[in-house]
């Protein structure tokens, strides 16, 4: 159930995100103040083109959400998949030789796991300035330890089993057994991981460019709407609600996604 509803979500976001500038009434970036803060189309002296209504600059919050929804998941995909290459690629090694290598490795991964990520957003911003590479960065360099953690334990407990010591008496090399076998056999916890981090990489994409450390203006973001929009809460609250909602909306269903993933590929959760 998990899986079918997860999916179900997900493909609706990833749909909305991939066909924005089709679905999008209005231009997410143009202002237009005499129209600002209009009321959904449905309240009283509400227009039909405002949606979900207007901003504080007269912009359509629902194209803001669409082109959010479509940046956000942009960044975040790109930094899980550069986390998730480096931290496998770590952790099989640190997992499989141990020795000085693992240890070099996983101090370096309690090392990160001690440094709060704000803290890394802060320094990267007041060095390099706010943009979406650099948001990239800071995302990339929080999650790759989760991965090498991950994929570390996993190659411990594989690497002694019976397939792997007979793979290596008939002569495989360490990378072949390593990709052939450890890799092959980790490859669902990863994926499950990586599954469940893109809901936690938005939400942290979202609070860093709520408090100005994330995509910069004019372009669209979940954080910044939010930001934007506490102003004026009590005369229109759809300005940040909204977003809000589109929000645990999204998170809600890769959670649900992943949850799902975990129950199918992970045959100790199997019955029967």
């Amino acid at each position: 159930m998990a899986l079918v509803t997860g999916t179900t979500i997900v493909l609706l976001v990833f749909g909305a995100a991939v066909f924005a500038p089709l679905l999008a009434p209005m231009d997410p970036i143009t202002q237009d103040l005499l129209h600002r803060l209009q009321p959904p189309s449905w309240l009283t002296d509400g227009e039909s083109r405002y949606i979900l209504g207007s901003d504080g600059f007269g912009r359509d919050v629902f194209s803001r959400i669409l082109f959010a929804s479509r940046v956000s998941l942009a960044v975040v995909l790109t930094a899980i998949v550069i986390a998730g290459c480096v931290g496998t690629v770590l952790g099989l090694i640190a997992g499989y030789y141990e020795g000085i290598p693992g240890i070099i490795i996983m101090r370096t991964v309690d090392a990160q796991l001690a440094i709060p990520p704000i803290l890394l957003a802060l320094v990267v911003v007041a060095i390099f300035g706010a943009s979406l590479p650099n948001l990239i960065i800071v995302l990339t360099i929080s999650g790759w330890v989760t991965y090498t953690r991950i994929v570390y334990s996993e190659a411990l407990s594989i690497k002694h089993m019976e397939y792997v010591l007979a793979a290596r008496s008939l002569g495989a090399s360490g990378l072949r057994i390593m990709t052939s076998h450890i890799l092959r056999n980790a490859l669902g916890a990863v994926i499950v991981v990586a599954t469940l981090q893109v809901g936690r990489l938005i939400l942290f994409e979202a609070g860093l460019s709520f408090l100005g450390l994330g995509v910069p203006p004019p372009t669209p973001s979940f954080g910044s709407m939010l930001s934007e929009g506490q102003s004026v809460l009590p005369v229109a609250a759809w300005v940040s609600t909204f977003p809000g909602v589109a929000v645990i909306v999204m998170v809600l269903g890769i959670n649900f996604l992943g949850n799902g993933l975990r129950d199918l590929l992970d045959p100790r959760l199997r019955v029967g």
